[in-house]
């Protein structure tokens, strides 16, 4: 599977086809990708997300992807690195988001997919105004400074509505519990990885102390929080791809399919085979 580089902070990319842009492949960057008009599929890491005019989809480095084209597509990529987000924090002499960079960074990294990341309507009409602004001035190459702002602007508005909740209620934790969800994040699917024992070894916090921190930082204790996370995945898998159960089960460390039946009963109220027959659209039906 190929895998693209970015070796410049930021880049944008502006493409039209009735077929896919590449096949699956890999990016070691951040990257936006907006729907000026068409319609398809975006298969992201084997789920299928439905995409139309004004969609924006967030992806993260090293994620798998490819777009079924349905519909004439026009797109337009815009992708950046942590070089990017970190040379606008503040500390910076050119720096212009400041402390919310470094919050952008936190955002982006915990973002669980669900299609198109502008989930508030009244944004929509001001993503789609700094697309057409980004879209001229790459076009006519005269003012990198204003493109520079526009981008800014659209990761704010992005940051705001991925996940607006949770960034609310760790708005006042410090920094090394921050550090520990994107650890629990990153090795979800190594759970040896995600033992007390081993959390304390890597933070440097005593066995006897990690898991009351960690409860008064974020209001749940570790192994809820792990979980919850789990169960996050579990729906996404359930909504947006046609895998079977066992195979769900084996991926997020459960014994079988019916050990992951009974958590997800317990947390969700109700099945995955019930879930998924629920959130299943007319077209997914059809299919």
């Amino acid at each position: 599977m190929q895998t693209q580089n970015l070796f410049q902070p930021f880049n944008i990319h502006v493409f039209a086809s009735d077929e896919c842009p590449m096949r699956t492949h890999r990016h070691n960057f951040y990257e936006l990708v907006y729907i000026v008009s068409g319609r398809g599929q975006h298969v992201i890491e084997d789920n299928n997300y439905p995409y139309s005019a004004d969609n924006l989809f967030l992806l993260l480095p090293m994620e798998a992807h490819h777009f079924v084209v349905e519909e004439f597509t026009s797109f337009v990529f815009v992708s950046f690195n942590n070089i990017y987000l970190k040379g606008q924090q503040t500390g910076n002499e050119q720096a212009i988001l400041g402390q919310w960079a470094q919050k952008l960074e936190y955002v982006f990294q915990n973002a669980r997919h669900e299609g198109c990341v502008i989930r508030d309507p009244a944004d929509k009409p001001l993503v789609r105004s700094l697309i057409d602004a980004i879209r001229r001035e790459y076009k006519e190459n005269l003012h990198r400074d204003l493109l520079q702002q526009l981008i800014n602007t659209l990761l704010t508005i992005v940051g705001k509505n991925i996940d607006g909740n949770e960034t609310g209620k760790m708005r006042g934790a410090d920094n090394t519990v921050i550090r520990i969800i994107d650890y629990i994040h990153q090795n979800i699917y190594q759970p040896e990885k995600l033992r007390a024992e081993q959390l304390a070894s890597h933070f440097n916090i005593s066995l006897n102390y990690i898991g009351e921190y960690f409860r008064k930082q974020t209001g749940e204790t570790l192994q809820q929080y792990i979980i919850q996370y789990k169960m996050s995945l579990v729906e996404t898998r359930l909504r947006y791809s046609d895998k079977r159960l066992g195979d769900i089960a084996y991926e997020m460390g459960f014994t079988d399919e019916s050990h992951l039946t009974k958590t997800f009963r317990k947390y969700k109220g109700l099945t995955p085979t019930q879930y998924r027959k629920n959130v299943q659209t007319p077209a997914q039906t059809a299919a």
